[in-house]
């Protein structure tokens, strides 16, 4: 689908501008007037992390002329493995300020424009109605849908993308040409069911081929060259080295972009996609002890079966003492309950905590009453027990 250029071309470029960008402008599809759109463009970056790293260096160096950032998170020594926006030596700074520094190395001409808070309902209106074009670089799944009705409403096209592990997914959703995110996924997974890059991993490299197809397809909705990616949703498979897609059509039923919309004004994204079930939650209420109990119960030699629900590649890298490994997915295919001890105490723990309250859940529904979750999960007991501990 051929989309007319986003934004208007700039008055001039300067005799530097002209240099730095040569080999755009002999391109005939972008051409003077291409990169003149470009440095008026002003493009917003949710996130500075896996996806937002190679995406804000390349729209940087594509010289799109104002850059925002929207980035709460402090740079963390396992963000290093894909996030080559940051380095080293930025352990510990704001992400946003590190992104910042690196963009500006590699083209100062462009202005960059940081909103060092975390996006939500309250600020998301105010913050993307300043720009052009936003690139969706979250990894949750109440952002996403928080970005795109917020797109649809201010009627802004975005660009979304998806990482985990070896696979990934990019898109254009723009409600006045295509479908938006809720045509394709019209409710979020169950609380659980998906797991997060911090949970399941990712391929770090990964990051930058996503990140290098939302750049793409940002540079073509603002010079208006090419066929964006709108009502395309590419599939990227890396162990198999294979692109595919898959046409993503608007639905006339959807609830934000629909012929009839039922969501006319933002919601409460956390308490629609359930970051845990309201059964997970009930469950873990009066259930859930700290790591500093969990210790005090190992060392005076309580009657407990401690039972870690995470991966095994998971648990080869930290693990409490004692626990055994019984991953997550046996519980929900209800296989692992006849192993478990009908006479000591069941104590579930997982990464955060998250996984191990879906778990005790089940337990509580298949009668082990007395069963509890460690709040914090192997995070909290390697910072509160045993800090000489990797952590991941």
């Amino acid at each position: 689908m051929s989309l007319p250029p986003l934004v208007e071309p700039a008055d001039e470029l300067t005799v530097d501008e002209v240099r730095r960008y040569s080999r755009h402008l002999i391109i005939p599809d972008v051409g003077m007037d291409g990169q003149k759109r470009l440095k008026n463009a002003k493009v917003l970056c949710v996130g500075a992390g896996g996806l937002g790293s190679p995406a804000l260096m390349y729209l940087a160096a594509a010289g799109v002329g104002t850059l925002g950032i929207v980035e709460f998170d402090e740079v963390d020594e396992s963000n290093l493995q894909r996030q080559i926006i940051h380095s080293q030596a930025d352990i510990g700074r704001s992400k946003a300020q590190s992104a910042k520094d690196s963009v500006l190395g590699i083209n100062p001409y462009v202005n960059v424009v940081l909103h060092e808070e975390r996006l939500e309902a309250e600020n998301v209106m105010d913050i993307f109605g300043q720009y052009d074009l936003i690139v969706d670089g979250t990894d949750n799944f109440a952002t996403r849908y928080l970005v795109n009705d917020a797109c649809v409403l201010l009627n802004k096209p975005y660009v979304w993308g998806s990482i985990y592990r070896f696979d990934g997914q990019a898109s254009v959703f723009w409600s006045e040409h295509g479908p938006c995110y809720r045509c394709l996924y019209p409710e979020p997974p169950p609380p659980g069911m998906v797991p997060s890059c911090a949970e399941g991993g990712v391929l770090g490299v990964l990051c930058a081929s996503i990140g290098s197809i939302q750049v793409t397809e940002a540079i073509k909705v603002l010079a208006g060259v090419g066929d964006p990616l709108v009502g395309r949703l590419m599939i990227y498979d890396a162990l198999e080295m294979q692109y595919r897609q898959v046409k993503v059509r608007k639905d006339p039923d959807c609830a934000v972009c629909g012929e009839n919309p039922t969501v006319t004004e933002l919601i409460d994204y956390e308490a629609f996609c359930g970051v845990v079930s309201e059964e997970a939650q009930e469950a873990a209420a009066g259930s859930t002890i700290t790591p500093k109990q969990l210790k005090e119960w190992i060392d005076d030699g309580e009657n407990i079966e401690i039972i870690d629900v995470r991966e095994v590649n998971e648990y080869e890298i930290v693990s409490i003492p004692g626990a055994k490994l019984i991953p997550k997915n046996e519980f929900l295919m209800g296989t692992a309950l006849a192993t478990l001890p009908q006479d000591k105490k069941i104590v579930l723990h997982c990464k955060t905590g998250v996984r191990s309250a879906e778990v005790l859940a089940v337990l509580k529904s298949a009668g082990f009453a007395d069963a509890v979750h460690v709040g914090g999960g192997v995070i909290g007991w390697v910072h509160q027990i045993e800090p000489g501990k990797p952590v991941y």
